[in-house]
């Protein structure tokens, strides 16, 4: 029995169905990083461990990405895909190379532990709410802020369930900020168990526990699209209901662990790759991955329209989410987290 220090009670009890979720779904993780591990041992060239986001991996981005890769570099990548928080975590205890995350909070926090450095943002879309095609708490065009008080009023009159990832994922992150601007706390809501569900999984499985209650859940646009469109739809229930605000806007950056830090990270492979993703091959890549599928992009390229600044609205959303303070200005990077490339912020 495990202390109990806010009186939940036993966790099994508490959590019934969703606590066995979270464990399965824990046990498949580590059962995929353990077997990563072994497979990489096998291998004679280089090798780059990156920890990312399940929603860059689950889409199948990657797979592209990595092909066009390798075939310039002698270089095996091997990708740790979990939520955000847990890719940070990888990295802290120097078992990554490199992030690809979006969660701008714990990547700061991530530079300023002083585990990792030279922070570039590649590529932006949007989060959305998804729910039930016959939307129950009537949030269909409204704002994220006004939906979440709707369907927080539906869940307590038991007319509507809401889904929550609580892996502390980039996700998950981008959801708690939302339920605090709409004027709640997650800690606390999460705790009215007849309407609030956690599945403690990544972007693909919580949509699929969602679809099946016909329940509401926060998604990146590019994971809900990959399940959702064609012949295979795997959420047939649901549907996207609120997609307009800057308050949705989500950002990927990749970040190297500093070699000053952890000496046995692949510092310099770990560059090559963030080179790669920002190169015009490697954007043209993340532009045009969808398009043939989904008839759009599930991600855009954020290099050179921020170089430009050839859409100031969309720039400023992401400068205003996942810029950082530096001295007077708002950098992507500051100064004192950068080391031995500077080419990369010129």
């Amino acid at each position: 029995m495990h202390n109990d220090p806010k009186g939940r009670g036993n966790m099994a009890t508490k959590l019934g169905l969703w606590g066995i979720v979270i464990i399965i779904a824990a046990i498949v993780s580590i059962a995929s990083i353990v077997g990563t591990f072994a497979y990489m041992q096998m291998s004679t060239r280089q090798k780059l461990v990156v920890a990312t986001t399940t929603s860059l991996y689950d889409t199948g981005l990657l797979d592209e990405v990595e092909t066009a890769f390798e075939a310039k570099y002698t270089i095996d990548i091997y990708f740790i895909s979990v939520g955000s928080g847990i890719a940070i975590q990888f990295a802290q205890r120097g078992d990554a190379d490199m992030l690809l995350v979006h969660a701008p909070s714990e990547e700061l926090k991530f530079l300023q532990g002083n585990y990792g450095v030279n922070r570039k943002i590649f590529a932006y879309n949007f989060f959305e709410i998804v729910g039930p095609t016959d939307d129950p708490a009537n949030i269909e065009g409204l704002s994220p802020i006004d939906a979440l008080s709707r369907i927080v009023a539906a869940g307590r009159n038991s007319t509507a369930v809401w889904v929550s990832r609580g892996d502390g994922s980039g996700t998950h992150v981008k959801e708690k900020e939302l339920w605090a601007q709409a004027g709640f706390n997650w800690t606390l809501i999460r705790d009215e168990v007849n309407w609030f569900k956690e599945t403690g999984s990544g972007m693909g499985k919580t949509l699929i526990t969602a679809n099946g209650l016909k329940a509401y859940t926060l998604t990146d646009i590019g994971t809900f699209l990959a399940y959702s469109v064609g012949t295979t739809n795997q959420v047939p229930n649901l549907e996207t209901l609120v997609a307009q605000g800057s308050e949705l806007i989500n950002v990927y950056s990749a970040i190297a662990v500093n070699v000053t830090a952890n000496p046995k990270a692949n510092f310099e492979a770990a560059t090559a790759f963030t080179k790669f993703v920002l190169s015009e091959e490697g954007q043209q890549i993340i532009g045009n991955y969808g398009i043939a599928t989904y008839g759009q992009s599930l991600f855009y390229p954020a290099v050179e329209l921020l170089k430009s600044n050839t859409n100031p609205t969309i720039v400023q959303m992401i400068k205003d989410y996942a810029y950082f303070n530096d001295d007077s200005t708002r950098t992507e990077c500051p100064t004192q987290y950068r080391y031995g490339h500077p080419e990369l912020y010129d």
